[in-house]
């Protein structure tokens, strides 16, 4: 890969992972909800399942999806519903997958698999597989991709988990911790919006 492909890559993989998403969002919600240590699981688990949906994408599933308007689609809208869904979770609950004592940030098989189920994870990855991975040279570079995501998904990760638990000291009330959540779910509603739109 030319640096000038490896400068596109780091650049769509800082805007893209950087930026508000519904990970980003749980995670924050959940850093402000159990702590950065608990949300470990939660927060590896979309550091290296995304970079792994993109391996296996790039080497497998991305033509099929882009050739598929009824697998987009469903994925799309199916997906958008699920996202909603944890919406609502994180807007009435005191955390993700709250249930009073049986409140627990999400796991990390959780938060593999949920890369699966999110459209945006999909756009993403149909996006930088279809850019910069190469027919001739496939395993190559789309290790280089999932790499490149793995390495800034968990500074990205990281760094939404920490502001989550950073904000938490001035979430001492339920008030003020009801309001952040509801926030965190504005977030993700939000980029349900985006994510229909396109």
């Amino acid at each position: 890969m030319i640096p000038e492909t490896f400068l596109a890559l780091l650049a769509l993989a800082v805007a893209t992972l950087f930026t508000p998403g519904p990970n980003n969002a749980m995670l924050a919600a959940s850093g402000a909800n159990f702590g950065f240590r608990p949300t470990l699981p939660h927060l590896f688990g979309v550091a290296l399942g995304f970079p792994l949906m993109l391996l296996i994408v790039g080497l497998s599933l991305g033509g099929l999806f882009q050739s598929s308007a009824i697998l987009r689609e469903g994925l799309r809208w199916g997906g958008a519903a699920l996202l909603l869904w944890i919406a609502w979770k994180v807007a009435t609950s005191g955390g993700i997958g709250s249930n009073g004592a049986a409140a627990r940030p999400m796991r990390f098989l959780q938060a593999v698999g949920f890369q699966w189920i999110n459209p945006k994870a999909w756009s993403m990855a149909v996006a930088a597989t279809s850019q910069f991975i190469r027919p001739d040279a496939a395993v190559l570079t789309a290790s280089l991709v999932a790499g490149t995501f793995l390495t800034l998904g968990l500074c990205s990760a990281s760094t939404w988990t920490w502001g989550g638990q950073a904000i938490a000291r001035w979430l001492t009330s339920d008030r003020h911790l009801r309001v952040f959540n509801l926030i965190m779910a504005g977030l993700i509603v939000a980029s349900v919006a985006g994510l229909v739109r396109g």
